[in-house]
């Protein structure tokens, strides 16, 4: 993650990571060569200001990107390879949207690409660039599925007039550009339908693809891939945070969850993921005519129930120390509750169950459903599926 801070007189870009070690970063600071940072920021060990190291979190580090000069910040070129430099009023309030948009591009290169002067961005100078303008032109940047369709309707415009069966994604881009400001009384769902079929299909493709290399993936690494899936199936969810600890008061002990979701009122839930390796969710052979749960479903229902246990006897100050910790990732007066918090569960497969297995997997999933929701991967897939079926049909 990174984050833009004014610190005395310098501009300054934070990094942390959420979801991997820094060592990287560490080493690439040890060669003295410049690097770049979110692709976009051009750094080196000269320009790290200081380094914090925290007990159970990732080190923070601080680049210097910008000066303070006659009421200006001022971005230095090297930072983001401009001929021109541009100057932010010291009143705005510098944020990352400033130097990368949607697509993940600096619209800032983009404007330094059609000037030969220095730019000034908001405040009282005669000559500059308002910061009404400004923002707005952060909002019209085309997004990065704007442009992937734009490329794909300009390839199969040639193509299809010389093969058969290819897809008219001109047409498809000329639809996405006529909704794209939807009228009063429009549909909405047909209005973000295309792109929500993009989205789910690109989900989806990428869901089958990991399940048939997981042996690939590292554990960080599968958690770290379900997790953005997470976020875009289940669009309640603003937040996730890694690594998050709170204090056991039975044992005396900092208890600690993979990963805390937090919804849009601020509550936290908790998501155990597990990589399936093709291991039934079911026991293969009945107990007295039942298929029951198997070792690893047991155990993650289990300590789930215990963490949500732990979290609850925290009361307001485990509320008040997680809000304090994560709230620079959070929206403004937003306050993280510890309210029964959910659980969520997400491994093995259910595609070669038998009827049998099938039927007493969801007897288990429905007697924890009021605290815990158990998916298989294979139910991800079936949700993706039935969602691109439906919208296809609006």
């Amino acid at each position: 993650m990174v984050e833009i801070e004014k610190i005395d007189s310098k501009l300054v870009l934070k990094y942390y990571s959420d979801y991997e070690p820094t060592v990287w970063l560490d080493k690439k600071l040890e060669t003295e060569l410049p690097f770049k940072i979110k692709h976009i920021f051009n750094v080196n060990s000269k320009s790290l200001l200081k380094k914090v190291e925290n007990e159970y979190e990732e080190s923070e580090y601080f680049f210097e990107v910008g000066e303070l000069m006659d009421d200006y910040y001022g971005v230095y070129r090297e930072v983001l390879g401009l001929a021109n430099t541009f100057f932010f009023h010291k009143s705005l309030d510098i944020n990352l949207d400033y130097f990368f948009v949607k697509s993940k591009s600096s619209l800032l290169l983009q404007i330094d690409k059609h000037l030969k002067e220095d730019i000034y961005i908001g405040g009282p100078r005669e000559t500059i660039l308002p910061i009404e303008e400004f923002e707005n032109l952060i909002k019209v940047f085309p997004t990065t599925h704007e442009i992937s369709l734009y490329r794909q309707a300009k390839v199969t415009s040639i193509l299809k007039n010389y093969f058969d069966h290819i897809l008219d994604k001109e047409e498809s881009y000329q639809n996405y550009l006529n909704k794209k400001t939807p009228t009063y009384g429009s549909n909405l769902r047909k209005t973000f339908r295309e792109a929500d079929i993009i989205k789910y299909q690109t989900l989806l493709e990428k869901l089958i693809d990991m399940l048939s290399n997981e042996i690939k993936y590292s554990e960080n690494q599968w958690q770290a891939e379900i997790i953005e899936i997470i976020l875009l199936l289940f669009p309640k969810y603003i937040a996730v945070f890694d690594e998050v600890r709170f204090k056991d008061i039975y044992n005396n002990k900092t208890r600690r969850l993979d990963y805390g979701l937090i919804d849009f009122m601020g509550n936290l839930d908790i998501v155990e993921i597990k990589i399936p390796f093709d291991k039934n969710i079911v026991s293969a052979n009945p107990y007295r005519d039942n298929h029951i749960p198997n070792r690893d479903l047991s155990g993650t229902i289990m300590q789930i129930e215990k963490y949500i246990f732990y979290l609850n006897k925290t009361g307001t100050a485990g509320e008040k120390r997680l809000t304090e910790k994560y709230k620079s990732r959070l929206p403004e007066n937003l306050k993280i509750k510890i309210t029964n918090p959910n659980g969520m569960i997400i491994m093995g497969r259910d595609n070669n169950l038998t009827e049998s297995q099938l039927s007493d997997f969801e007897i288990i999933k429905r007697k924890y459903k009021n605290i815990i929701d158990i998916f298989t991967y294979d139910d991800l897939i079936r949700r993706m599926e039935i969602m691109l079926a439906q919208l296809k049909r609006i």
